[in-house]
């Protein structure tokens, strides 16, 4: 059976002691480079061992055409070839051995790494990185990052890692610098928070570490492409319960203090919307955040889209999110389903308003769910948790009500008594798998 390698070089020259590395396979006297038919890789690599390749061997140069690499392999494969791959660094770190073992089948590839591009980092900054956070952000240029980005901008991933991770280790790319890297520090408030190396060039003859470095000082810097950045926790994180934080903790409407969804009410809530770690949340009726912003705390990988009509709340709620530094949690101002069309489909749903639209909400909120999806509603009147059930058993959606009544207790003269809350009412729909 033909055989796919696919083989670690470094970006500034092949001829190092991991690019022999396929020689251990063979023994000395039979190369993998004098085995290939067909060479692929992009420009630089490709000349990086060209003197190490046959006349015979055909190269076929992958710049801008990555997504055509598995079809020829597969092609070459089935013409009964050897196909050499050219990757940087580790093909299995965040490199295309994986779509490409996902696509040709483990048993047809083989795998042979030189040292990946963070390893050289971390060894040149003298950095232990086994508790590294590993990320890349080589894509496409979306533009600056600011709190409230989507959960699709280029640098999203890279603002939820630097949220609970104290070390990280980032792959760059030339719209996605270390001087952006910097900026979105900055504007998540983490600018006096992290310390930033840059490696750059690696095994290169102009190989340069920049190291120390403030964010301040690096968003305005220009740094030599290609790059590594490791970002360095200074200050001790402020770990913080993922949810259950009191109402108090909480900025709201002054002097209507109270208009927001109850300890009790968002614990019972946000257990029915049964989260996985990267579920995609919609929050309609967002009032000061409570329940989006918890929300997204359970969901570390997911997103939270909010929307709220009234003003005053969006403030609160983005002050909020700056608090508990939250930013997987993009809200918007408006009164529903107005921007639900650009959200991307739910894997939860809670409304805690509906602003005189909850039949249409209800209606939209089923059809976009994705299959097992929940979708929570809070009532606190009869009409409304009428008009809802109403709408769900037109649907045909099965659902459930829990009616919540709770008290806590107050303080009156030396003793304590009990005062109740306003019930409650929590409807819960599921959308069936197909």
């Amino acid at each position: 059976m033909s055989t796919c390698y696919i083989v670690g070089v470094h970006e500034h020259g092949g001829a190092g002691p991991e690019a022999a590395l396929p020689e251990i396979l063979f023994g000395r006297r039979e190369s993998l480079w004098d085995k290939g038919d067909l060479v692929i890789g992009a420009a630089h690599q490709l000349r990086a061992v060209e003197t190490l390749l046959p006349a015979r061997a055909e190269r076929r140069d992958a710049t801008g055409r990555i997504a055509a690499v598995a079809s020829w392999v597969e092609q070459a494969l089935a013409d009964r070839l050897t196909v050499i791959v050219l990757a940087t660094g580790d093909p299995l770190c965040f490199g295309l051995a994986a779509s490409l073992i996902e696509k040709l089948g483990r048993q047809r590839v083989v795998v042979l790494p030189a040292l990946s591009s963070l390893q050289l980092a971390a060894a040149r900054l003298g950095l232990p990185w086994q508790d590294a956070r590993l990320v890349s952000v080589h894509a496409a240029d979306a533009g600056e990052w600011t709190p409230g980005a989507r959960h699709d901008h280029g640098l999203a991933p890279l603002a939820r890692a630097i949220a609970r991770h104290d070390k990280l280790l980032c792959l760059t790319s030339p719209a996605n610098d270390p001087a952006r890297i910097a900026r979105l520090l900055v504007a998540a408030g983490w600018g006096d928070t992290f310390r930033i190396d840059v490696a750059a060039r690696l095994t290169a003859p102009d190989e340069a570490v920049f190291a120390d470095l403030s964010p301040a000082d690096v968003a305005q810097r220009e740094f030599p492409q290609p790059n590594v950045v490791a970002l360095r926790r200074v200050v001790p994180r402020v770990v913080r319960p993922a949810f259950g934080f009191e109402d108090a903790e909480y900025v709201q409407r002054q002097p209507e203090k109270g208009l927001l969804t109850k300890l009790e009410v968002r614990a019972v809530s946000l257990a029915k919307l049964r989260l996985k770690p990267a579920a995609l949340v919609w929050d309609i009726g967002a009032g000061a955040g409570t329940v989006g912003l918890e929300a997204a705390q359970l969901c570390p990988e997911g997103h939270v889209y909010a929307i709220e009509k009234n003003v005053a709340d969006v403030a609160n709620a983005c002050e909020n999110a700056r608090r508990l530094q939250v930013f997987n949690y993009t809200l918007v101002e408006g009164r529903a389903p107005q921007h639900l069309d650009t959200w991307p489909d739910p894997d939860a749903v809670f409304i805690g308003g509906s602003g005189g639209e909850l039949t249409t909400l209800i209606d939209l909120c089923l059809s976009r769910l994705t299959p097992g999806g929940r979708l929570v509603m809070n009532f606190v009147t009869i009409e409304n948790l009428a008009t809802a059930t109403a709408a769900l058993k037109a649907a045909g959606a099965a659902w459930e009500i829990v009616q919540l009544s709770a008290a806590r207790s107050q303080p009156i003269l030396d003793l304590h008594r009990f005062a109740a809350q306003n019930p409650v009412w929590i409807v819960v729909a599921t959308k069936e798998i197909a």
